[in-house]
């Protein structure tokens, strides 16, 4: 079968980072470690596990961060080379182990991708997986599967960028039937935002500031409004499609970039802050919100989320940064600022019971409390690889929101 690889070799990384400053088309080319190549299909790794033929397969800012080689080396050793990407998955089963017993072949599924304790089917699982809280695993290297953090970055599990690949029971959720694969394809994406929602849950008479109106941004603000909140959303949006669909899900307030020659003094004004100027350097914030989502990753956003955070305010990183630059850290003494960072997904408490984020979200999904479908705007074959990147890099051309490898 077809599928886009990562090879993860030394000399084809060196040849991307050298040619790459010229062109950044170096990160996909024939001689990138990123490739189409004919691989054979993934097989179960236990009786335990199901093989699921890909519909869709979402295309994520950390796929792309992989690509272009901007990811941290300390995430290296929870990769497993050549894998096969693509995280964010859904589609039909088509193969069950023996001890599988509530997941049928045919069954229209959604998969949590992440290969914890359960899924390497490690006897005593790791304090944080007994907890709930699968995020936290302390065995991503361990267990029955190759080192991975998930499905799409480990070798033996394949990844949705190809036909097919296999899953732990545990990972295997079934769909409602009201709940579509276009929406299914958003689940994880959505699930990055709902996390850090629901761990830092905004009280009604707070303001939270939203800075990104991405695929992750718009999220965080459908999230709040799916769980009942009412607490003051403003968001910092690039593009006015953004911007808009930032209103649609709920928000208070919008500012973007491409509409305000000051986004500064109009941040400022709508959070009821005050421009302060330093002798030298940025303008700083007397005042802000209550908590500040980030969720671009970029050094100008994290560095613009903590100064407009108030003073004993809180500033969730939910962007993916790596090697941030140029940040000004004084805010988070200076202002006594609670950061707090956030990795995909995980535990949550949820009506009263422990339950997984994924689990949260086809809850809410079933329930109609919300509708993500309209966040899916670009669909790529899987020869179309190379396209599907440069409509990703280019989004205020493309006005993509998100977009998804579509095997139907």
């Amino acid at each position: 079968m077809k599928a886009v690889q990562f090879l993860g070799t030394i000399p084809r990384y060196a040849f991307s980072m050298a040619a790459g400053v010229f062109s950044r088309k170096a990160y996909y080319s024939r001689l990138s470690n990123l490739v189409l190549r004919e691989v054979d299909e993934p097989r179960l790794m236990s009786e335990n596990w199901v093989k699921v033929r890909t519909v869709y397969s979402g295309i994520c800012g950390s796929d792309l961060n992989l690509i272009l080689l901007k990811d941290s080396p300390s995430s290296s050793p929870y990769v497993s080379f050549p894998l096969t990407l693509g995280h964010e998955n859904c589609g039909y089963v088509v193969e069950v182990g023996r001890d599988v017993t509530d997941i049928e072949v045919g069954d229209r599924v959604v998969v949590d991708p992440l290969l914890s304790c359960a899924a390497r089917e490690i006897d005593e699982p790791c304090r944080f997986c007994q907890a709930g809280d699968f995020s936290l695993c302390e065995n991503y290297r361990k267990g029955i599967v190759s080192p991975g953090l998930a499905i799409g970055y480990c070798r033996d599990t394949g990844g949705g960028w190809s036909e097919s690949f296999v899953a732990h029971k545990s990972q295997v959720i079934r769909l409602p039937d009201n709940v579509s694969f276009e929406e299914a394809a958003l689940i994880d994406a959505f699930c990055s935002a709902l996390h850090p929602v629901m761990r830092n849950y905004p009280k009604d008479d707070e303001t939270c500031l939203v800075m990104g109106a991405g695929v992750i941004g718009l999220s965080v603000v459908a999230g709040l409004r799916a769980l009942g909140s009412s607490a003051n959303i403003v968001v910092l949006a690039k593009y006015p499609h953004q911007a808009q669909l930032a209103r649609d899900y709920g928000a208070d307030k919008v500012v973007c970039l491409k509409e305000e020659q000051d986004y500064y003094q109009a941040l400022a004004d709508v959070l009821g802050g005050e421009l302060l100027k330093p002798i030298i350097g940025k303008r700083i914030v007397q005042g802000g919100a209550d908590i500040v989502f980030e969720c671009v990753g970029s050094a100008p956003s994290i560095d613009d989320s903590l100064r407009f955070a108030r003073s004993g305010g809180k500033v969730v990183l939910v962007g993916l940064a790596a090697f941030p630059k140029g940040i000004d850290w004084t805010p988070i003494w200076m202002n006594e600022i609670n950061v707090k960072g956030s990795f995909w997904c995980g535990g949550e408490t949820y009506l009263g019971e422990k339950t997984s984020t994924y689990k949260v979200a086809v809850d809410l999904l079933e329930k109609k409390k919300l509708s993500l479908a309209r966040l899916l705007t670009h669909k790529f074959r899987i020869e179309d690889y190379k396209e599907a990147i440069e409509a990703n890099l280019s989004k205020g051309r493309t006005k993509l929101i998100k977009s998804v490898f579509s095997f139907e």
